[in-house]
C-alpha cells in the first residue's frame, strides 16, 4: 500500500511557489547588478560606477493546499504538522517552485552612455497544473479505504539550470525631460535537470480487498486498482537511479532579456552642468526623474536535453494487484511491467518561464518613493516541458539613499491572495521577504519567501569641485584654483600683459591701451595718423588736419587752407577769391544805350520785333561780361496819347526787353525795369524826328 499512496501523491502533491525574486529589492535604483534580473536596461545610467555581487539567494515557497500559522509553528515546541496545519484542497490545485541563486556577477560602465553585466545564475523551477486536492485530502485522510481518482487532465514540470550571461544597455535618448535607455542579456544555458509528469483522462479506482490471494498458509485479500487513461513521462538520462550517480547533462541551449526604461525628468536642469565650451555633464549619483516606467521581456529561450528519454503509457488496465505494486522496484518498472507502453522518446527541449515585466516608478522626493510592478507569464497553462511564473501585482513604497534602503511590499499572488513583506539594504548586506509581515501575523499562511545576499557596491560619486568655484571639477579646466564660469573655472589672464585682462581684451595676444580695450591703436586709412587721434578714421588725410584731408567748401578747386576766399569760388591765380569784376565804364554804358535805342518794337505795342534779336543779344553778350552789375531797363515813348496809355506801354516795353535778357542767361536779381511814359524826352516832340528820339529802351547802370 505505501506504493500505491507514493504513486498517488506524487501525482497529486501540491507544492506552489512564487516565480518573483527578490521582492521588493530590484525595485531599488540601488540594487546595480541585480537589476538585469527584472530588466537588463537598469544597468546603465545608475547610481553606480561598478557593482560586485558576492553570493545572493532568493527563495519562495507557498501552496494553494497546505497552510499554517507561521508563528505558532516557530513558538510551539509541540506544534503538529500534519494535525494543526490547515488543508484546502479543491478539484483544480495549481503551484509551482523557484529558486533563485545569483552567483558572482558584476557590473561596470563603459562609457557616459553604456554599460556592460557579466552575471551568473543557478535557478530551479517546478509547476503543477490542476491537481485535484480534494481526492489527495481523502487519501491522506484513510488511504486503506476504497477510493476512486477522477482526475482528468494534469501536468507536472520541473527543471534546474545554470546560466552565465552578458548585458549591455544604452542611453538611447536624453532630451531635456525626456530620457530613454534599452538593453539586452544573451544567456548560455546549462541543463542540470528536468523531469516532466502528465495524465490524460486519468480515472483509478482502489478496491482494498478486491484481490485474494492462496498461499500455503492460507488466503488473504489484498487490494486491487482499475485504470483508465494516459500517463507520460521524461527525465534527463544521466541520473542512475540505482546508485544515484549525478553527471552534467548534455543539455544546453540559449536565453535573451531585452527591456527598456523611460524616465520623465521635469527638473532636468537641476542635475546637469554646461561649461562655456557647450560641455555638459549630467549628474550620476542622483536619481534625475520623477516617474519611471520600464517594460521587459525576460528568460526568452530554451534548453535542449539530447540524452534525454520520454515515455507514453496507456494505463488502461483492470484488476492489478496491490501486491504486484509493492514488489517492484520503482515506478518506472510498475508502468513497463503492468501498462502498455505506447510511445517512446529519445530527447526533448524545454522552455524557460518567458515573463513581461511592467514597472512604474514614482518619486516624491529623492528619498521616497512608490513601485508599481507586474509580473505576467508569456508561458500557456497547458504548455508542455515549460517552466512558468506565477502572475503577480506589487505595490512597494520605500526609503532608498545611497547606503541603506528599505521597501514593504505589498503584492496579490496568483493562486496565493495578498501578501505583505519587508526589506533592506545596509551598505553590501541585503535581506528581505516579500511575505513576513502575513506570514508572521496571519493564521493560515500558504507560503513564505527570503532573500539575502552579499555584494560589494561602488557607487557614483558626487560632483566635485575642488576650488569651489561654482564649475564641477569634470568641467572645470583649472581644477585647483578658481575661476568664472564664462572661463571653464579657470582665472581671467593677462597674456599680453597690457594690464588688461583677457576676458575684457579685445586684442588678448597683443599689448594695447585700456582706452581702446587692450588693443593697439590702428590706423584704418593707413595716412599715418593713428585712430585714436584721426579726425576721419575711414578717410586718409594730413597729419596737420587731424587725418582728415582738406576741404574745399566752395568746390573752386582751391582748399579751404590755401583759399583766401572759402566760402565764395575763385581762381587758383587768385587764391581761391574771384577775380575782380571790370568795371563797367562810360564807354560801355553808351554802347549799352546805343544798342537799346535800336530795338524796335510793334506799333502800339510791346512785343518786340523779331529784327531786334540780333540787338538783343549783343546786349546779353556785354551784361555777361560784368557778371555782378546791376541794371535798370527804363522805357520811354513820345506824347502822343494819353499819358496814362504812354505810361503803361512804356513800363510793358522796359519788361519785354527784361524778359529777353533773363530767358537768355542773365540773372533776373541783376535787372530791374521802369516804365518813364512821355516824362523825359530827349527831342522835341513837335517834329516827327523828335518823337522818333523819344520812343526809346535805355539800360543804365545802377551805382
Amino acid at each position: 500500500m505505501k506504493k500505491i499512496t507514493l504513486i498517488v501523491l506524487c501525482v497529486m502533491s501540491v507544492t506552489l511557489a512564487d516565480a518573483q525574486s527578490y521582492i521588493g529589492f530590484l525595485t531599488d535604483n540601488y540594487s546595480g547588478v541585480h537589476g538585469v534580473i527584472s530588466n537588463p536596461a537598469n544597468i546603465t545610467d545608475s547610481r553606480f560606477k561598478t557593482d560586485i555581487n558576492l553570493a545572493g539567494a532568493s527563495a519562495f515557497v507557498s501552496n494553494d493546499y497546505y497552510s499554517l500559522n507561521v508563528s505558532d509553528a516557530i513558538s510551539d515546541d509541540d506544534y503538529d504538522f500534519d494535525t494543526d496545519a490547515r488543508a484546502n484542497p479543491s478539484n483544480s490545485n495549481n503551484g509551482s517552485f523557484n529558486i533563485d541563486v545569483l552567483g558572482p556577477s558584476f557590473m561596470f560602465n563603459l562609457n557616459k552612455k553604456s554599460s556592460i553585466a557579466v552575471f551568473s545564475r543557478a535557478r530551479a523551477f517546478a509547476n503543477v497544473v490542476d491537481v485535484n486536492g480534494e481526492l489527495v485530502d481523502e487519501l491522506d485522510a484513510d488511504i486503506t479505504q476504497d477510493f476512486i481518482v477522477d482526475e482528468g487532465d494534469l501536468k507536472l514540470f520541473a527543471q534546474t539550470w545554470a546560466e552565465v550571461g552578458i548585458t549591455y544597455a544604452r542611453v538611447l535618448m536624453n532630451e531635456k525631460q525626456h530620457f530613454l535607455k534599452g538593453g539586452l542579456s544573451l544567456k548560455y544555458l546549462q541543463g542540470l535537470g528536468s523531469a516532466y509528469g502528465q495524465a490524460t483522462n486519468l480515472n483509478i479506482a482502489y478496491d482494498a480487498d478486491g484481490t485474494v490471494i492462496n498461499t500455503p498458509g492460507g488466503a488473504f485479500t489484498t487490494g486491487s486498482l482499475d485504470s483508465r487513461g494516459q500517463i507520460g513521462y521524461g527525465r534527463f538520462a544521466e541520473f542512475d537511479d540505482d546508485d544515484y550517480d549525478y553527471e552534467l547533462p548534455s543539455a544546453v541551449g540559449i536565453g535573451a532579456d531585452l527591456g527598456v526604461v523611460y524616465e520623465w525628468r521635469p527638473d532636468h536642469a537641476e542635475y546637469t552642468k554646461t561649461n562655456a565650451e557647450g560641455e555638459r555633464y549630467t549628474l550620476k549619483h542622483r536619481n534625475k526623474y520623477k516617474l519611471k516606467l520600464g517594460l521587459s521581456i525576460t528568460d526568452i529561450g530554451g534548453i535542449d536535453y539530447k540524452d534525454s528519454e520520454e515515455e507514453l503509457f496507456d494505463v488502461t488496465n483492470d484488476g492489478v494487484s496491490e501486491e504486484d505494486i509493492e514488489n517492484a522496484d520503482d515506478i518506472d518498472e510498475i508502468l513497463n511491467s503492468l501498462y502498455t507502453r505506447t510511445q517512446s522518446n529519445d530527447g526533448y527541449k524545454t522552455k524557460l518561464p518567458t515573463a513581461l515585466h511592467i514597472n512604474a516608478d514614482w518619486s516624491f522626493n529623492k528619498n521616497l518613493y512608490v513601485n508599481l510592478n507586474t509580473d505576467l507569464s508569456l508561458v500557456a497553462k497547458d504548455k508542455e516541458n515549460a517552466s512558468a511564473i506565477n502572475n503577480v501585482v506589487s505595490v512597494t513604497p520605500r526609503f532608498e539613499s545611497r547606503w541603506f534602503s528599505f521597501y514593504v511590499p505589498l503584492s496579490v499572488v496568483q493562486y496565493n491572495g495578498f501578501q505583505a513583506g519587508a526589506g533592506l539594504r545596509l551598505g553590501p548586506l541585503y535581506l528581505g521577504s516579500g511575505s513576513v509581515i502575513t506570514a508572521l501575523t496571519g493564521d493560515d499562511t500558504k507560503g513564505a519567501d527570503v532573500y539575502a545576499g552579499l555584494k560589494i557596491p561602488v557607487y557614483q560619486g558626487k560632483a566635485r569641485d575642488k576650488d569651489k568655484d561654482g564649475v564641477i571639477d569634470k568641467l572645470d579646466q583649472c581644477p585647483k584654483v578658481a575661476g568664472p564660469v564664462e572661463n571653464n573655472g579657470c582665472p581671467w589672464g593677462d597674456k599680453d600683459e597690457d594690464g588688461v585682462l583677457d576676458n575684457e581684451d579685445g586684442c588678448p595676444e597683443v599689448a594695447g591701451p585700456e582706452e581702446n580695450k587692450g588693443c593697439p591703436w590702428g590706423d584704418k586709412d593707413k595716412d599715418g595718423v593713428l585712430d585714436n587721434v584721426d579726425g576721419c578714421v575711414s578717410i586718409q588725410g594730413p597729419v596737420e588736419n587731424n587725418g582728415c584731408p582738406w576741404k574745399d567748401s566752395d568746390g573752386d578747386t582751391v582748399l579751404d587752407k590755401d583759399d583766401k576766399c572759402v566760402d565764395v569760388p575763385g581762381t587758383v591765380a587768385n587764391n581761391g577769391c574771384p577775380e575782380p569784376e571790370p568795371e563797367v565804364t562810360v564807354e560801355v554804358q553808351k554802347t549799352l544805350n546805343n544798342y537799346a535805342k535800336t530795338i524796335l518794337f510793334n506799333s502800339g505795342k510791346s512785343s518786340i520785333k523779331e529784327a531786334s534779336n540780333t540787338v538783343l543779344n549783343e546786349i546779353v553778350k556785354i551784361l555777361k561780361e560784368y557778371p555782378t552789375a546791376q541794371f535798370s531797363i527804363e522805357g520811354h515813348t513820345d506824347s502822343v496819347g494819353s499819358k496814362t496809355l504812354n505810361q503803361r506801354l512804356s513800363e510793358n516795353r522796359a519788361s519785354a526787353v527784361m524778359t529777353f535778357l533773363i530767358e537768355h542767361g542773365i540773372a533776373s536779381s541783376r535787372l530791374q525795369s521802369k516804365g518813364y511814359g512821355e516824362s523825359t524826352p530827349i527831342a522835341n516832340n513837335a517834329t516827327a524826328a523828335g518823337r522818333a528820339k523819344n520812343r526809346r529802351v535805355e539800360i543804365n547802370l545802377v551805382k
